[in-house]
């Protein structure tokens, strides 16, 4: 009988933001993971980066200002940077886990890379901010550079753009170690941006938004269910009011009609709520769980958290 898959989208919540905390949080995250393991799930693991690849980004960016001889860092190898370094500190806390519970499987990053469109509106409207504060002289330097930068608290920072995913490009690798019975961590951070020319792959100055990514991850490994852990146990209605209302359940339908009222924000619930009801689509079997990491058993269970079904 073949096994049920799952992914699980782990937010910056779940991952810290310096190399103890991370530490501390992979191995918080490993324990959930673990259960659905024990469980007999096969699981894909992906995860945001958003600390981390501003962390790396910053780093690199002050070792080329400092040393001008060394080659500037595209953001696309920010990005491959991060998922090695998330991906190392968890696929070795969830192995640890594992065999601390007498389960022997192996856990594998995957650097994951994926296409996006050259002509994608995000590419003429750039919003994700990155990097450190710059001086006004450092500004200019970067829009002669071709690269687009905002006014912050302090000074300046660079913008991105965040396009919409296309294709995984590393999908039947992931596939491939499922069919294995294999746990995978894969397209962290939204995944490696890049532009597809003929057959050579390009890195984009971009970031694509990881919920959408999580979705597609799951479409594309046939999944039953998509977690997203995230700072909240519940999408709630009239959030941050005095008349917020916690939601346990929610159809398609409702899901839409909400959106269209504008209780999900953009930059916060919209995106996980648009990811599911993507991922849903016209299945009856699918669903999509949104809560917090320390309440994964529990929501699993049924006891919390906010489930998302056709």
């Amino acid at each position: 009988m073949k096994k049920k898959r799952i992914v699980i989208a782990l937010g910056h919540d779940a991952l810290g933001t310096t190399l103890p905390e991370q530490k501390r949080a992979t191995k918080k995250a490993a324990r959930a993971i673990a259960d659905l393991i024990q469980d007999d799930w096969q699981v894909v693991i992906t995860h945001s980066n958003g600390p981390q690849v501003g962390m790396i980004h910053t780093a690199m960016t002050e070792f080329h200002r400092l040393y001008p001889e060394y080659t500037a860092t595209p953001m696309s190898v920010c990005s491959a940077m991060s998922q090695g370094y998330i991906g190392y500190d968890l696929q070795n806390a969830i192995r640890e886990e594992l065999m601390g519970r007498g389960i022997y499987k192996t856990v594998s990053t995957i650097l994951t890379q994926v296409t996006v469109d050259p002509y994608d509106d995000a590419f003429y409207a750039p919003t994700k901010i990155i990097g450190r504060v710059m001086t006004k002289e450092e500004a200019e330097a970067e829009e002669k550079k071709g690269n687009h930068v905002v006014k912050v608290d302090g000074g300046y920072r660079r913008i991105v753009a965040a396009p919409k995913p296309m294709e995984i490009v590393e999908l039947d690798a992931v596939n491939a170690l499922l069919d294995a019975d294999q746990i995978v961590i894969a397209a962290g951070g939204g995944g490696i941006p890049v532009l597809e020319q003929g057959h050579v792959l390009k890195g984009a100055s971009a970031v694509i938004e990881k919920d959408l990514i999580a979705g597609a991850l799951a479409d594309g490994v046939n999944a039953e269910q998509l977690v997203i852990l995230t700072g909240v146990e519940h999408v709630c209605l009239n959030y941050g009011k005095d008349n917020e209302e916690e939601l346990s359940e929610l159809n398609c339908q409702q899901a839409e009609e909400y959106m269209k009222e504008g209780q999900f924000g953009q930059g916060t619930m919209g995106p996980k709520i648009e990811t599911a009801l993507k991922f849903i689509g016209d299945s009856a079997i699918r669903t999509v769980l949104i809560t917090r990491l320390d309440a994964g058993k529990k929501a699993l269970g049924g006891e919390t958290g906010t489930v998302i079904k056709k």
